[in-house]
């Protein structure tokens, strides 16, 4: 009799620890939620959303996407039920960096039928003349082409910010001039806000990051919407960033180069 008696006390701790294991849990997850919900949430588990109201989905790359599978993307390149119809690729960062992959993704993209648009990562440590060169004399986009994209999304710790805002405004006017159309910027929306944001800068296209939200807080007009930087494709190997495009696919096309 004793010994069941302890068999039965032990197995009622076992079942104690196991319910209150359950509990921590479980208070644990609620206040998660609570602190998480929303944005924060979906940050921490890196789920994808999908902005309602948006038909035209495309992609930016790098070489951090190795070697796409462009003829599986075409085939199966789906977001949110509609095809991937415009893929953004990075050529260039500061004055003498190249993407590795800039060239196999430039031709294939547009061998396999997807709008693309090519952009620069602004670098803090090159002047911005040199830094236009190197991306004109490393891009040479054709027609049906997007207009080219400066990615700017710091600032140079010791520059004033009206400095900055010239040495930006250099690339835009350089690069504007040698393809005859006005480049898109790219920046997630609170630099926009500090460093961007007035009539000099608003005239041209825009291209948002934010991620993890259910709509742009961003209230100015913009073009194209980053909206997380952790989706799944098939030819892609790991996580890609996914866009929308702010119109019709008619749109889209008009944005090109003619």
């Amino acid at each position: 009799m004793r010994k069941n008696s302890r068999r039965r006390s032990k197995t009622s701790r076992r079942w104690r620890v196991v319910a209150m294991v359950a509990l921590l849990c479980a208070i644990v997850f609620c206040v998660l939620f609570y602190q998480y919900r929303g944005r924060h949430l979906r940050k921490w588990l890196c789920e994808v959303s999908y902005p309602m109201g948006y038909d035209i989905h495309g992609i930016d790359i790098s070489h951090y996407q190795g070697d796409i599978d462009w003829e599986e993307l075409r085939r199966n390149g789906v977001i949110d039920s509609c095809p991937i119809r415009f893929v953004m690729i990075k050529a260039t960062e500061g004055v003498d960096k190249v993407d590795e992959k800039f060239e196999r993704n430039f031709r294939l993209a547009r061998e396999h039928g997807f709008t693309r648009g090519v952009y620069h990562f602004y670098s803090t440590q090159s002047p911005a003349i040199n830094q236009a060169h190197a991306f004109i004399r490393k891009v040479q986009l054709e027609q049906g082409d997007l207009p080219p994209v400066l990615d700017v999304e710091k600032k140079p710790k010791e520059q004033s910010r009206d400095d900055f805002r010239r040495d930006v405004l250099t690339w835009l006017l350089m690069v504007e001039n040698h393809y005859g159309v006005k480049p898109i910027i790219y920046t997630n929306y609170k630099f926009k806000l500090d460093y961007l944001d007035d009539s000099l800068f608003n005239q041209y296209p825009y291209w948002i990051a934010h991620y993890y939200v259910d709509s742009l807080e961003y209230q100015g007009p913009w073009k194209f919407w980053q909206h997380t930087d952790c989706g799944r494709l098939p030819g892609v190997d790991g996580d890609v960033d996914f866009n929308v495009y702010n119109g019709s696919y008619y749109d889209l096309l008009q944005m090109t180069l003619k």
